[in-house]
């Protein structure tokens, strides 16, 4: 077959629920590792407030981190039926809305969130008119409908559900004022009727909150509507689709590649606009090529030809194309039919989406999690290991003392002063240096701040307001990102220079004072300026071209890029702050701590001796004392190891079930 694969019936019991199952726990007993590892550190001493705060950072995120399928259509493709094959047939029937002619009218999640009741939130196609994103009205719950949705009652979910369908029939100055295309020139223009009225979406985004055994392991599924719909939410194309792990691209074997789907494709899904990571492509409908007076081995090679054509348009190889009847396919799943299961080849679409989906999330979050955790661990072992040096050096100390006189013990007394005001001496030097880091933070502050985006984009909209011709406004979006990477190469330079500063000092309190530091944590803003090209990208292609000046009014134009480019950027410079604070705050704790450490330590040295040189305590009962506070070390830094391999141990572990690379997917 056209994606050569073999599929074994051993695999198909290990289907997408089992795997993201499996991924739902990994990454809860990983939660729950790094949190005993928090707390382990918390009860012995061992963290300072910027660690305590990274490794809840770190719990936040792993909570928070979701696996986000987004599937992507034209109208009657079998999308929605697709959704239900896959996620849902152990319900024992359809969860998403599917039936002839469009069944989704709006970009729908189907997630879980435990703090609300099961319910469809609903946002009203009005609110485009504001000229705000998606993204934004998600902190206002007072502007989306609540439909309360019976689990308990399939026919009321299922009517309930039928509200992602809804449409309003309004004038076409109305849609052109909501960003919907007019233009016959356009693709995604809209069907005029007779009495001049067009059909539109009633609602602008719909989530659903739905306790499924998977979206309660973190799956959330995107369901978007047609090219139509697609074309006139920028915040679906900027955020939600690149941001997915996995997008579904859903043709059909009776139609082929159409010019609205190849728009979908070139515009929104190809490698080329940036989308998201993983890219499958689903022919669905083969059921339709189904013919009963062909044989087998004909059907097949129909089938082979339309995956051929489909590949060839999409300039895609075969592999990524997968043959499938997802209508053939749920009814098997509901009705235990193997023979129609294997003939559907649903379950060779998702043994491959499991093989893609799963293992490419799990290196996602190890990646991302597990260089942050070793760098605490090794800051957390470092200060608990200073501490032993320091305990070393004072038993020694008093070791030599033994047998020695009062004359000994005074030399000894005003040689460890020394020591302390010379250490004093230099914490002068690094009190300098923290007043000229204190300035450099509020400088990189400065350029990094949502202000000076919140600042420009004000500019930029007065420009544009005042703009009679589209050179006006193609410069006014160029000068803003201009602007943008200018305020971010500042922000890089600044960076920059604290990390140099701080590495010098460092070095100079290693040779020095032998303090354990390592060399200062490094920080990048590439991700950020990463997402600046994007943006950009997406504005030269979507907005700031001559096509959309003549197809667009300047309204129009407008809406979309400050409703959703300015906003992105907004939150792209909110990100950048955050994660600099976090950095600045992280490459300054271990020279604070092991300092104070310092100070601490050579106080009480200080003080022991005195104690000894004024007969006030023994010798021997102060060496016991810090032996006994040894050994107690000794053992704080052997369990936060131990605590530590048990979290690199769940970073280590392989899901059980298919192997990555393994999967083979053979035609029925």
């Amino acid at each position: 077959m056209g994606n050569g694969l073999v599929y074994t019936a051993d695999m198909a019991k290990k289907g997408i629920s089992e795997q993201i199952e499996a991924y739902g726990r990994w990454r809860s007993d990983l939660q729950s590792a790094i949190e005993r590892y928090r707390d382990w550190l918390a009860q012995s001493d061992a963290a300072d407030a910027s660690l305590n705060l990274k490794l809840t950072q770190i719990i936040e995120r792993l909570h928070d981190t979701l696996l986000k399928v987004a599937f992507v259509a034209e109208f009657s493709r079998g999308k929605s039926e697709l959704i239900n094959a896959i996620f849902f047939a152990q319900y024992g029937q359809r969860v998403v809305p599917s039936s002839a002619g469009r069944t989704t009218m709006c970009p729908t999640e189907l997630l879980f969130d435990p703090g609300k009741v099961p319910c469809i939130e609903l946002l009203p196609i009005e609110t485009r008119g504001s000229g705000l994103g998606v993204g934004e009205y998600r902190r206002s719950p007072e502007a989306w409908r609540t439909v309360p949705l019976d689990i308990e009652s399939p026919e009321a979910m299922h009517a309930a559900l039928r509200a992602v369908s809804e449409v309003l029939h309004v004038p076409l100055n109305v849609a052109k004022a909501l960003g919907f295309a007019q233009n016959a020139m356009d693709n995604t223009a809209l069907d005029i009727a007779a009495d001049g009225s067009v059909e539109i979406p009633r609602w602008r985004h719909a989530i659903i909150n739905f306790p499924h055994p998977l979206l309660q392991q973190g799956l959330v599924i995107l369901d978007t509507p047609g090219l139509n719909a697609i074309g006139a939410e920028p915040g679906l194309t900027l955020s939600m689709l690149p941001n997915a792990d996995a997008t579904i691209f859903v043709l059909s074997a009776d139609a082929g590649v159409t010019l609205s789907d190849l728009t979908i494709w070139k515009d929104y899904i190809s490698a080329s606009r940036g989308g998201s990571k993983g890219r499958m492509i689903v022919l669905n409908k083969i059921d339709g090529l189904w013919d009963e007076l062909r044989s087998p081995a004909e059907i097949n090679a129909e089938i082979d030809r339309q995956v051929s054509t489909c590949a060839v348009t999409l300039g895609v190889p075969t592999a990524q194309i997968f043959p499938v009847s997802a209508q053939k396919g749920l009814v098997a799943k509901i009705n235990g039919d193997e023979a129609l299961l294997a003939r559907s080849r649903i379950n060779a679409f998702e043994n491959a989406l499991v093989n893609k989906l799963i293992p490419a999330k799990r290196e996602i979050v190890r990646e991302n999690t597990q260089a942050e955790f070793t760098d605490i661990d090794l800051r957390a072992r470092n200060l608990l290991e200073a501490r032993l040096s320091e305990l070393g050096e004072q038993l020694a100390e008093l070791t030599e003392l033994r047998g020695k006189n009062k004359g000994v013990v005074g030399y000894m007394m005003n040689k460890i002063r020394a020591r302390k005001e010379e250490f004093e001496a230099a914490l002068e030097r690094y009190y300098a240096v923290r007043s000229v880091f204190s300035q450099l933070s509020n400088q990189l502050y400065g350029h990094l701040g949502v202000g000076v985006v919140r600042r420009l984009a004000t500019a930029t909209r007065d420009t544009m307001n005042e703009a009679n011709f589209s050179k006006t406004l193609s410069n006014a979006m160029r000068h803003f990102f201009l602007v943008i990477r200018g305020n971010l190469d500042q922000a890089e330079r600044d960076v920059q220079e604290i990390h140099a500063m701080l590495e010098a000092v460092y070095r100079k309190f290693v040779v020095e004072h032998s303090l354990k530091l390592d060399t200062p944590m490094t920080f990048s803003l590439t991700r950020y300026q990463r997402e600046i090209d994007r943006l950009e990208s997406w504005c030269d292609t979507h907005l700031n071209t001559a096509y959309q000046f003549v197809t667009h009014d300047k309204t129009s134009v407008m809406q979309k890029f400050f409703g959703e480019i300015a906003v992105q950027m907004r939150h792209n410079f909110e990100r950048a702050n955050r994660d600099a604070e976090l950095w600045l705050r992280t490459i300054i704790a271990p020279m604070e701590v092991q300092v104070h450490e310092r100070q601490k330590q050579l106080k009480q040295r200080l003080s022991s001796i005195k104690r000894i040189h004024q007969a006030t305590e023994t010798l021997e009962e102060r060496i016991d004392e810090l032996r006994q506070t040894e050994s107690d070390l000794l053992q704080q830094l052997q369990k936060t190891e131990r605590i530590a391999q048990d979290v690199l141990q769940v970073f280590a572990r392989q899901p059980a079930g298919v192997p990555v690379g393994t999967a083979h997917v053979r035609a029925a």
